[in-house]
């Protein structure tokens, strides 16, 4: 039970990495504020599954990429658990095509869910976790964020951004015993990439030199890590959960 006691908020948990996190987290001990963009029918079928063996979690609908909306989130979440130790900054979105094709809105949606996303919620936080001298903010990133990706220059950015970020947020914060780091998760295997040609994942297996895609429990693993007081002594770091496939 390495987060016994914490409360985390976790962005864009309703499926995929995000929902992982959420799993793990309880898992683990932590009450888990979730965020959602879909329907309130699907949240609350995200909300029985995560508690269907005990712990608490509860679903709050909200836009990361609205600054409003991730100060009414922090409230909202404080009014119904007091507090907030932990930060997953995981909401994304991906609209790739090349660059001489891509449109103003194409960059501007995915950097503003992305990026500013991450801003929105670590700057609502701040005054609890200030307040508090603790806490541990998580931004998940991307391999593409550390080595860039041909046809995905807005969410390469976007990603690139959230290191810097990180790293910034890290350096300010650190004497407040309140860490930051990021996680860059590599080839990992959701439902979006079971709709995918057999093949082409599998070539794309072949290329990591743990031959193959991670998992979303994979990436919600480094999470509970760095969320939990085993990593009281790393912050302003990235952790590429990737098979190797980057190693510097």
């Amino acid at each position: 039970m390495l987060l016994e006691g914490k409360i985390a908020i976790v962005t864009g948990a309703s499926r995929g990495i995000g929902k992982e996190i959420a799993k793990s987290f309880i898992a683990q001990g932590a009450t888990v504020a979730f965020t959602y963009i879909s329907s309130p029918e699907e949240a609350k079928a995200v909300e029985e599954e995560l508690t269907a063996k005990g712990g608490t979690a509860r679903g709050f609908w909200s836009d990361a990429a609205k600054f409003d909306d991730a100060e009414n989130l922090v409230k909202s979440v404080l009014q119904a658990f007091g507090t907030i130790d932990v930060l997953v900054n995981n909401a994304g979105i991906t609209d790739d095509t090349l660059l001489m094709r891509m449109s103003e809105d194409q960059w501007d949606r995915v950097v503003d869910v992305n990026l500013k996303s991450c801003f929105n919620l670590t700057k609502a936080v701040l005054r609890t976790m200030l307040k508090a001298r603790s806490g541990s903010i998580i931004n998940i990133s991307s391999v593409v964020g550390v080595q860039g990706n041909a046809g995905q220059a807005n969410y390469s950015a976007s990603k690139a951004g959230i290191l810097g970020f990180t790293k910034s947020v890290a350096l300010e914060l650190g004497s407040r015993s309140i860490r930051c780091n990021a996680i860059a998760p590599g080839f990992i295997e959701t439902e979006m990439t079971e709709k995918l040609d057999p093949a082409t994942v599998q070539g794309w297996r072949d290329t990591i030199p743990l031959k193959r895609g991670g998992t979303p429990e994979d990436v919600a693993n480094a999470c509970v890590f760095l969320a939990s007081d085993m990593s009281s002594y790393v912050t302003g770091q990235t952790l590429n959960v990737c098979g190797g496939m980057i190693t510097a």
